[in-house]
Parts: structure tokens; sequence; C-alpha cells
């Protein structure tokens, strides 16, 4: 991640008045709409047009078949419940995918289920909707269970809601900013007003390209002599369609579509969703409350200490490290000592960089009244892992109690944006100081020494700690992630998306850019190696080059034509795979075994 790396889900810098809040969801709205609309004419919708337009196609031929008086053909009225199919197909798709998106991940942890439950639920829905189409009988047994509800026909063909829901689960579209701001905040729990807002925005703009097609179907049945006279071979079609589409989507052949069709839409989203201040708009969490409203008055560049309000409570830890029995630790009972509370994640390189001058304060101030709680928040999913974190805080030489804060509750509760971020509490338990990222730790330790000066007038200290600061220099290529919704610097010359793909390199390579070779299978959290012939080519510009890799096997780095082998096993983390005398820009390539998983390069 760069020298601090912000959070969509973080908190706002603010707490704002009324009207400021009702302007930011309104703002929030717009950009939801608009990201939604951008993705609704992507490459994403092309697999689902087919059955979109089918849908609008079918109609009730009882109602739609001409009349004859005399030698006039009379076309009758539409009923109502054909002129309402799209909708209701439309209207079961935004549902769906609103609530999956947000909720479907916290649903599936509470009933202890796979995370591709949902999808494989839906899949067996869209496959049962098709073979109704096809059977009429088949329908009639699949209505049967809400034979009893006043609105029937909710699974199969005549209502369309149920298709609509089905494909709701199914249909995800292709990430982008404002995307990732809904996931990540439906990961996290950090569902509030705005995140509803956003969600149902982008849902709906994504889903107006589709309701065109699906009206479409309905009027080209309603105009086309040949659609009218043939309901039945209509619905068998439609029925066809749609399983075929379940089927493609179990081995993930949309994904093979869109990458074979360039994004032509990806400059948009970032235009809409990419900017500073849409960012700022898209981070959703951190509710100002009466804990936390003055710790706007820190400011993260002060060289003295401030009075920024009462620390907030440490909430929602899922377990601690390094106490005794895994007892928790409060603020209330640290009165009269100077505490530190750090924010950081095991395999942050910039974390890793600053935990040293953490630790050595420790060492050297703990008997002197001073305290450090590490809340571990986590980047990854795999870094939720208790055993994972307790390794990875032995590894860095952490002693001092470790909060595992896997919810973001403490991460929104003190409005953080960025890993590292330190908050520096007095005796009373008011917070004199905050830093974001890395660097400065001479202001901090100056600091720290003023406040235990403070608690302990007369006090004799240790010499100050000093450490040397590794902080690296701006210009270095900005952090690489592989999860598909954060890859930034990526430079394919095919798509990148969720699924299995087989990559091919670009003939020319931009500097600061990775491009992918071989089979490979992309997903949010990382890009993992299908066969031995999957490689990662990377241009960087830094002294040091860091890769977050997991899984067991080897990893051979390839630079300036010297192969060099990297045994890996256990969990994912952080090793170094290339180690200069200064900053300058190179190529390397990376070969991970079959099975290994990568997620992000980091540079120093």
């Amino acid at each position: 991640m760069p020298v601090f790396t912000a959070k969509f889900v973080a908190a706002q810098a603010n707490p704002r008045p009324p009207r400021q809040r009702i302007e930011s969801v309104l703002t929030l709205a717009l950009v939801g709409l608009l990201g939604g609309l951008i993705t609704g004419i992507s490459p994403c919708i092309l697999p689902v047009l087919p059955v979109i337009f089918f849908s609008g196609a079918q109609s009730d031929t009882a109602a739609t078949s001409p009349k004859t008086e005399g030698a006039v053909s009379v076309q009758p009225k539409r009923a109502l419940s054909a002129t309402l199919r799209p909708y209701r197909v439309i209207g079961g798709l935004v549902l769906s995918f609103s609530v999956v998106t947000l909720l479907g991940s916290a649903l599936l942890s509470i009933l202890h289920l796979p995370q591709d439950a949902i999808r494989w639920v839906a899949l067996v829905a869209l496959v049962a909707i098709g073979i109704g189409l096809i059977f009429p009988r088949f329908e009639q047994l699949l209505e049967r269970p809400f034979s009893r509800i006043p609105q029937k026909q909710i699974m199969a063909g005549g209502n369309g809601f149920g298709l609509g829901l089905a494909l709701g689960v199914l249909y995800v579209p292709c990430a982008g900013p404002v995307l990732a701001a809904i996931v990540v905040a439906g990961a996290t729990a950090t569902i509030g007003v705005g995140t509803v807002v956003l969600t149902g925005a982008f849902a709906l703009g994504a889903s107006l390209p589709l309701l065109f097609f699906a009206v479409a179907g309905q009027r080209v049945a309603e105009r086309v002599s040949a659609f009218r006279r043939r309901q039945r071979e209509i619905r068998i079609a439609a029925g066809v369609v749609t399983i075929m589409l379940a089927v493609a989507l179990v081995f993930d052949l949309p994904a093979v579509l869109q990458r074979a069709i360039p994004d032509y839409t990806a400059e948009l989203q970032q235009k809409v969703g990419g900017s500073d201040k849409t960012r700022e708009k898209l981070n959703l969490g951190g509710i100002v409350n009466d804990q936390n409203a003055q710790l706007s008055n820190c400011n993260d560049k002060a060289t003295q200490l401030e009075n920024c309000g009462s620390a907030p409570d440490l909430r929602g830890i899922a377990a601690w490290l390094n106490t005794p029995d895994g007892k928790p630790v409060t603020l209330n009972s640290l009165r009269g000592k100077v505490v530190l509370v750090d924010f950081w994640a095991y395999s942050c390189i910039n974390c890793q960089r600053a935990i040293p001058h953490v630790v050595g304060w420790y060492r050297a101030y703990h008997d002197s009244g001073f305290e450090v709680i590490g809340v571990h928040t986590p980047e990854y999913a795999f870094e939720r892992v208790t055993g994972n974190v307790a390794n990875g805080a032995a590894d860095l030489g952490i002693t001092y109690p470790v909060a595992l804060d896997n919810g973001y509750s403490t991460w929104t509760n003190y409005r953080n944006r960025y890993w590292p971020a330190e908050y520096l509490i007095d005796a009373s338990g008011m917070v004199r100081h905050i830093k974001f990222g890395e660097g400065d730790y001479n202001v901090t330790e100056k600091l720290i020494r003023q406040l235990l000066a403070d608690a302990k007038p007369g006090v004799k200290l240790p010499q100050a700690v000093d450490a040397t600061d590794t902080t690296p220099q701006a210009g270095l290529t900005p952090e690489t992630y592989f999860g598909v919704g954060k890859v930034v610097n990526y430079g394919g010359s095919s798509g990148y998306d969720e699924g299995s793909a087989t990559f091919d390199y670009p003939q020319a390579l931009a500097a600061d850019k990775f491009a992918l070779s071989g089979p490979w299978s992309l997903d949010y959290q990382g890009a993992t190696a299908d066969g031995d012939n999957s490689a990662v080519k990377l241009n960087y510009h830094a002294k040091n080059v860091y890769i977050v890799i997991g899984g067991s096997g080897a990893v051979t780095v390839i630079r300036d034509g010297k192969p060099t082998a990297l045994p890996i096993s256990g969990p994912p983390t952080s090793h170094q795979i290339v180690a200069g005398d200064q900053v300058a820009s190179g190529t390397l390539e990376v070969r991970p075994s079959k099975g290994l998983q990568v997620f992000s390069f980091t540079y120093g």
C-alpha cells in the first residue's frame, strides 16, 4: 500500500450539520446511479441480455392473441400482469443484488455456510425456472408451494419476479470504485444510510439498461406477428437460454466472454468513482458519535501536543493476544499511564516498517508508565485468523497486547482511514496526538517522553530510541494489488475480472505496471496460479520489492536473467524479493508454483 492507505469504509473527517449530511447522501445517490449506469452498459451485462430479452418477450397468450370480428382482426389490450412483467424481473434483480451485496456474507457467516452457498441456490433456481418455461406442468409444481399466497407465480414464468431474484444473485457487475466501496462496506458490516443509498442507486443504475432490453423484448413480441403466434416456442427458447446461462455461470464462461471484449467503460468508471472528492464521499464508515467527535481537533501534521477529546472505547474485539489468558484490556484500566493505540495489519509492509519503532518505544518506556495496544484490523481475509496474526506479531517482536478488530468496530469508532495509524493518549485518557502513516517517528517519541514527564514529574527516562527511519521516499511504484476491484496498475492486454483465464504478456509493458502470463484464477482477495507456467511480469521503481504470497510451494524470481527460488509455506505473509542499494527502475518476473496465491507487491 502507499505510505498510508485510505479505506473506502473509513471515517468521515468532521461532523456535519443536517443539510450537509443530506447533500452528502444525495451526492452518494448520484455517484451510485452514474456508476451503475456505466456498469450497465459495460461488457458485464452481455451474458444476461438474452435471458432479459426473452423474459420481456413472454406474454399471456390469451391476452395477446388477436381476435377476429367479422373480417377485422382486433388486437386486445395487454393484461396488466404482462405489462408489469419486465419491471418485476428488474425489480427482483435490484432487490436481490442489493441484499446479497450488503448482507450476503454476514448471513452466510452467521449460518456457518460456504460463501458461495447463495450463488448455488440461485443457479439451481435459474435451472428450475428454465425447465418450468419449457414444461408447463413442472412450472405448476414450482408454483404449488405458493398457491395459498394471494400473489401467485413467484418462482416461474408468468410473474418474472423470481427470475429477477435469481439473476440479481448471479449478476455480478464489473468491479469499479463505486462497487468496491459497496462490497467492502458490506464485508466489514459498516452499513449505514449512505451505504444503503449508494447500493440501491448503483443497483438501479446498473439495471436500467437491462430494463430497456426487457421492455424491448416485450415490444417486439407485440409488434412482430411471428412472436405473437409462437408464444409457446418463445417460452421454450427462453427456457433453453435460461438453462444455458446457468450452465455457463457454473463454468465461469461469461467471464471468458467479458475478458475477450475490451472494457470500453473502464475509463468512465474511473472518472465517476476514482477522483479524490468522490473517494472522500465513498468513505462510508466512521459514524461520528459522542466518543469520537473531538478527534477532528487533532492534526496529522502537528508537532506539538493537542487536545482531541477522550479516547474512544475499544469495541467489537474478536480476541486478544499477549494478555493473561487472553483477557481483554480496557483503556479505563490504563488510566495513569501514557497509551499508544496503534492500528496495523501484519502483512502490511508500511506497518512492518513502522512497528520496530513502536516495539522500541515499548521496550524503552514501559517501566516508566508507557503502554501500547496494537489494534490489528485486517485488510485480507487471511488476516482474520488468530493464529496467523499471532505468528505475524511474533515475527515482528510484538509483546504488547494486540486486539483483533476483525469487524472494523474499533477502526470505525476511532474514525480511522489508514495502516498504520497511531493515537497517543495521556494519563488522564485524552487523545493528544494522531499520526497517520509512516514517518515522523522523532516527533511521536518526543511527545511520548513529554507525556510521561507530565504524568510523573521528575521521572528519569532512558535515552531516546531514535531508530532509523526507513520510510520510502516519494516517487516509488504504487502498491500493486492483485484482488479484483483493487487493482490499479494492471498493464495486461486482456481484462482483469473474477474467474479463471489464461493470460499473455502484452508486447510492451509500461512503467509501474504488471501483467500476467499463463493460467490464473482471480478473486477479490488475490490471484492464484493455476499451472506451473503461471507468471507475473513487473516494471517497478523502488529500492526494495516485497511480495505478499501464501500457500505451499516455491516462487522463482527472475531479475536481470538470474533466477532465485524462494520456498513458500504457511499462511500468507510478506517476503522480500528485491534488496537494492538505491532507488532504481527495474523489471522482474515472478513464477509461483501451482496453487500459490499472490496478494500484492509492495515497495520500499
